[in-house]
C-alpha cells in the first residue's frame, strides 16, 4: 500500500488515493502509531466522486471515523492538484459532513495555501458541566463535527490532557467531542490548544479553529467579516465569517514523505 504523509500546521495524516479497505480501523491504528508505524494523527482516503470532484474519508489514530478535518481537507486539495489528478483551482470535496469548496492559491505549479468554505457553524449558548469535581463553562459548536470551546485566561498554561479526555467522554457528549481551550491575545487574534476526539492532543485542528472563532463572534470577542488569526501549537490559521455566515478557513498544506507498507 502506497501512502503520502502530509501535514497542515503539524496536524499530520497518511493519504491514500483509492478505495477504503474493510480493515481500515486496524490499518489506521497500526500505521498511525508513532513508534511502530509511520506516525500520524490518522489516515485520509481520497477517491473520485460522482457528486463532487473528489471524496475524502477520515480515520483517526484510534481507528474511528471522523466527519470532517479542516487541516486534512486543505492537504487533499494540494494532493490532487500537485499529483496531477486535476488542474482545477476551485474544487468540491465530498465529506461525511457535506460538500466543501476549496480555493487553491497556486504559484509555479505548487499550491501555496488553501482557502476552504466550511459552511455555517451552529453555536449554542454557554453551558456549565461538572468535570472532575470542577465546573467548566463551555460553548457547544457544530461545524460538521462537534466542538466544546472553553475560554480561559491563558491557553498557553492549559494542559489539554487534564480536561480534554474527561470532556470528550462526558455524558453531555454521548458521541464524543473535540475540545478547544481559547484565550484572547488581542482584537481578532486568539490562542488555541486542542484535544481532538479519537486522536488526543494535536498541534492544530482546522474545524476547531473555525468553531472557536464562531463562538468568539457569538460572544462579541471577535468581529464577523474580519479575518481572525488563530495561533495553534503548530502555527496560525486565518478564519473569517463572511456576510452569508459561512466560515472561511485559510492555511497551509505540506508534503512530508512518501511511504509503502506491506503489513496488510
Amino acid at each position: 500500500m502506497h501512502f503520502t504523509k502530509m501535514q497542515g500546521l503539524g496536524n499530520d495524516y497518511l493519504y491514500v488515493y483509492g478505495d477504503v479497505p474493510e480493515n481500515i480501523a486496524d490499518i489506521s491504528k497500526a500505521l498511525s502509531d508513532r513508534h511502530f508505524g509511520a506516525g500520524s494523527d490518522g489516515m485520509i482516503y481520497i477517491a473520485p466522486c460522482a457528486s463532487a470532484d473528489f471524496s475524502m474519508r477520515i480515520f483517526n489514530a484510534d481507528g474511528s471515523e471522523a466527519n470532517m478535518c479542516g487541516n486534512g481537507i486543505r492537504c487533499v486539495g494540494k494532493y490532487v492538484y500537485e499529483k496531477g489528478y486535476t488542474d482545477k483551482t476551485e474544487l468540491r470535496i465530498q465529506t461525511l459532513s457535506g460538500i466543501k469548496t476549496l480555493y487553491l492559491d497556486v504559484a509555479f505549479g505548487k499550491v501555496k495555501s488553501v482557502r476552504v468554505d466550511m459552511g455555517k457553524a451552529k453555536v449554542e449558548g454557554e453551558k456549565s458541566i461538572v468535570v472532575g469535581g470542577q465546573s467548566v463553562v463551555l460553548s457547544k459548536v457544530n461545524i460538521g463535527n462537534p466542538h466544546a470551546v472553553i475560554f480561559c485566561r491563558d491557553a498557553q498554561e492549559v494542559s489539554p490532557e487534564a480536561l480534554g479526555k474527561a470532556i470528550e467522554t462526558h455524558e453531555e457528549f454521548p458521541g464524543g467531542v473535540n475540545v478547544e481551550f481559547i484565550s484572547v491575545l488581542q482584537k481578532d487574534k486568539l490562542r488555541m490548544r486542542v484535544w481532538e476526539r479519537g486522536s488526543g492532543v494535536t498541534l492544530a485542528c482546522g474545524t476547531g479553529a473555525c468553531a472557536s472563532v464562531a463562538a468568539a463572534v457569538k460572544k462579541g470577542i471577535c468581529s464577523a467579516d474580519r479575518e481572525v488569526e488563530v495561533v495553534l501549537d503548530g502555527g496560525s490559521l486565518f478564519i473569517r465569517i463572511d456576510e452569508g455566515e459561512n466560515v472561511q478557513m485559510r492555511g497551509p498544506a505540506e508534503f512530508v514523505f512518501e511511504g509503502e507498507s506491506n503489513a496488510f
